[in-house]
């Protein structure tokens, strides 16, 4: 059954806590894209394009970039998504936020089609909840402690603080948030590219006595040896995060050895047939995958979870509950309890237009 309408909504979100701040910059709102395929039975599939100017693109852009290649859609059977998609990433070279979007939709609607979970589509689930890892946004120490022990109280077991690449002041953060939750707590960190990767070695004497799970992302994005050198300098594992944005990346993740872990998101990589892809490639070379935030609705989140469900082995907390403190969702619950998202029920992903 083909495609007969390629339908985009906005999908602008208001964060609760508008100061909200990594080391990049400061998120107070989402100006995200709903592209929304309907089948010549009125079947329909949904994909979010990701838009944050800092991580993938702003909202007038990707809005410019699903028009571009909406015509493509029409006509075409969703079946045939791996050309499809070959045809999209062609057209277009770059927006893989956009080609996520197109890429979720039509593995939506393929999925809601044949009656089937979209976990299904990708090999069945390995797990049907999954353990979530909060995020603490750059505030001052006290603060930070303050919202951290408000999210233990909630029932999240592991955190993730952002840091700003001052080792005084990101050492002092991290010793009030362990303060805090206590001993028991998982804590990982992610300066978001902020340390070279010296810097963070030397800055680390500070941090490992507050019993640090994992690092994400210490050095520049494009400093690979920087990268490699604090993985096999440092006993706690690495991973790579804005490093790797393409399948290709993935690999070269591999072949290094440049980081334990890897952080996929179907945003950065275009899509859940990208995300396949570089999860077997990192299984089969044996580095760790973990599926980190993309900030967002529900319809992403549960599109995430479905295929955080496929990997066979996910050791570390995802972070697919960030949707948690931002406004303005129009899409139906994805509730989360005892820090944990269940992978939604239902054909598809499970997520429907509230």
């Amino acid at each position: 059954m083909k495609i007969v309408t390629a339908e985009l909504r906005a999908c602008r979100q208001r964060q609760a806590d508008p100061g909200w701040k990594f080391a990049r910059a400061t998120v107070s709102e989402l100006q995200g894209w709903v592209i929304v395929l309907t089948d010549a039975d009125g079947v329909t599939g949904l994909g979010y394009a990701h838009a944050i100017p800092a991580i993938t693109t702003h909202g007038a852009g990707a809005e410019a970039a699903l028009h571009f290649l909406r015509p493509l859609l029409i006509g075409r059977d969703p079946a045939e998504v791996g050309a499809i998609m070959d045809l999209v990433e062609a057209t277009l070279v770059g927006n893989r936020s956009v080609n996520a979007a197109i890429d979720m939709a039509l593995h939506d609607l393929l999925a809601r089609r044949s009656g089937l979970p979209l976990s299904s589509l990708l090999g069945g689930r390995f797990r049907d909840r999954i353990p979530q890892s909060r995020i603490l946004p750059i505030k001052a120490p006290a603060e930070m402690a303050a919202a951290a022990a408000a999210l233990v109280a909630k029932g999240y077991s592991t955190l993730k603080l952002k840091l700003a690449g001052d080792a005084l002041l990101d050492a002092q953060r991290v010793a009030e948030v362990r303060a805090a939750v206590g001993a028991d707590v998982t804590l990982t960190l992610d300066p978001n590219q902020s340390y070279s990767a010296k810097g963070f070695i030397a800055a680390w004497r500070r941090l490992e006595p507050h019993d640090i799970a994992l690092v994400e992302q210490p050095a520049p994005a494009g400093d690979w040896a920087g990268l490699a050198l604090i993985t096999r300098t440092l006993p706690v594992p690495i991973e790579a995060d804005e490093s790797v944005e393409t399948v290709a990346d993935v690999l070269r993740v591999v072949e290094g050895r440049v980081a334990d872990v890897v952080n996929l998101k179907l945003t950065k990589l275009g899509g859940v047939r990208n995300f396949v892809t570089a999860a077997r490639i990192l299984e089969a070379g044996q580095i760790t995958t973990r599926m980190g935030a993309a900030f967002g609705p529900a319809l992403l989140q549960a599109t995430s979870a479905h295929a955080a469900s496929s990997l066979r082995q996910l050791p570390f907390a995802c972070e697919l509950s960030e949707h948690d403190h931002i406004l303005d969702d129009p899409f139906t619950a994805l509730p989360i309890e005892d820090g944990m998202v269940t992978v939604p029920p239902g054909p598809g992903c499970g997520i429907v237009y509230a």
